[in-house]
């Protein structure tokens, strides 16, 4: 087992965190609770740590690899506080004779999150430093195949030392002069390798039970590169109905009625902030101010697809001269069409504010995929492959391909490609940590200023 274990993760790492952890919820719970003297140290310690054990399996809150990103870090640290805060207060409310301040409960708690945030963060940080700076806790692996994904691959073990993965050779079977797969699979046992990385595409059936039986009779971690049918780089979703297995092509988180509840719950407070604290004296300054400028209406509505592709009306500040084709054509750089207000508001993206509105009546999220003018939805319904994946959720006033660098004007159908590839990746991956980092990220970029805001 000492073999095994060498070079491929290290056996301790997962029982220190547990240990880091208890220590933090068991004694700051004798600083909190214990000073009380109907509270049973040892009852709380076995209940809390047993709980905090069981809890962590359930959430998998030590399921955290080197390629874990830490906004994953970070989603399960608030979920597991959520659960644990729950379980602390049905413990005190059980033993309702303690008599123990819920205020003390909740610092108790948050200060507790904090230092487990803190140390898991800080080993996280730690051996991403030690793998790129000292070349430790280093997994060996060799790719299988060449070809464009394989590359990428190379690129990525060659560009991220931090991830600890070092790459000891490609082996292109194509070229029978160079590489057999037999030499292959001779060179990972002489060279102590710990993952095989194979492109599915470069292999025969034959082939890939050769390496999956090799791979399990040696003790290696086997992974596969999906080939150019895309349906296997998808977040397939496996369930079984009886005992038939069933392969779902996307699992849409938001689909779950807990995680549309949040994010409900997080845009009608978001919107109302925004309405009564912004919107409310900032609409009638603006409003005198476009008014001076230009005649015509103080907002500018026109028509979107939202969420099943149902049309709505979406709200804007006026930025333009009224004209009949505001409906039609984007607005371009130097475009005549844009006031001298418009310029501005338009840079800042003070003209969107006003969809908070469209927020709070639900036909619009904070974030989410930005919705486009009705025509060229149709346009590009028909000319973009996967378009209509972003009307399985609301569309957003902000959104992860715009903060990605792919806002405004769309250019080239590069353009639309991208925004598309960002807002698939959004609604196949979302979390509120990551709406939380998309606000702040357009915030940033407000503030700094975007080329393409015109």
């Amino acid at each position: 087992m000492g073999t095994f274990k060498q070079g491929r993760y290290s056996g301790y790492l997962r029982p220190i965190s547990y240990a880091i952890d208890l220590c933090i919820i068991n004694g700051l719970a004798l600083m909190f609770f214990f000073k009380h003297v109907n509270v049973n140290p040892v009852l709380f310690i076995t209940v809390m740590s047993s709980s905090w054990i069981i809890l962590s399996l359930y959430s998998n809150f030590y399921e955290v690899y080197r390629f874990t990103r830490a906004v994953t870090i970070m989603s399960l640290l608030v979920k597991q506080a959520l659960l644990f805060t729950l379980i602390i207060f049905a413990y005190f409310g059980y033993r309702h004779n303690l008599d123990v301040d819920s205020g003390i409960v909740l610092k108790y708690v948050g200060l507790a999150f904090l230092l487990i945030c803190i140390a898991k963060f800080t080993i996280y940080y730690l051996l991403q430093k030690y793998r790129a700076s000292f070349g430790g806790n280093v997994r060996n692996t060799v790719i299988i195949g060449k070809n464009r994904q394989t590359n990428a691959l190379e690129t990525f073990f060659k560009n991220n030392p931090e991830y600890g993965y070092s790459l000891k050779k490609i082996f292109n079977l194509r070229d029978k002069s160079q590489n057999s797969l037999d030499e292959c699979l001779r060179f990972i046992k002489e060279t102590k390798i710990d993952e095989i990385y194979c492109s599915i595409t470069e292999l025969s059936n034959s082939q890939i039970l050769q390496v999956v039986s090799f791979a399990d009779n040696n003790l290696k971690i086997l992974k596969f590169l999906p080939d150019n049918k895309e349906i296997y780089s998808k977040k397939l979703k496996y369930e079984y109905y009886d005992f038939i297995p069933i392969l779902s092509l996307r699992d849409i988180p938001l689909q779950e009625d807990v995680n549309q509840f949040f994010k409900r719950l997080f845009d009608i407070v978001f919107s109302v902030l925004i309405i009564v604290f912004v919107l409310s004296w900032l609409t009638p300054v603006l409003a005198i101010i476009i008014k001076l400028e230009s005649k015509g209406p103080v907002f500018f509505k026109q028509s979107r697809n939202g969420f099943n592709y149902k049309e709505f009306k979406c709200f804007k500040f006026r930025s333009m001269m009224p004209n009949t084709d505001a409906h039609l054509n984007q607005a371009t750089k130097g475009d005549l069409r844009v006031t001298k207000v418009g310029k501005f508001i338009r840079k800042t993206s003070i003209d969107e504010l006003p969809q908070f509105y469209n927020v709070f009546f639900g036909d619009m999220s904070v974030v989410g995929p930005r919705p486009h003018m009705v025509s060229h939805t149709h346009m590009y319904a028909k000319r973009i492959d996967k378009f209509m994946v972003r009307h399985f959720v609301k569309p957003g006033i902000t959104g992860l391909a715009q903060v990605s660098g792919f806002r405004g004007e769309v250019e080239t159908d590069k353009d639309i490609i991208n925004r598309v590839k960002y807002d698939i990746f959004y609604v196949e991956n979302w979390s509120i940590l990551l709406d939380l980092k998309i606000v702040f990220q357009t915030m940033l970029n407000a503030v700094k200023g975007e080329d393409k805001a015109y």
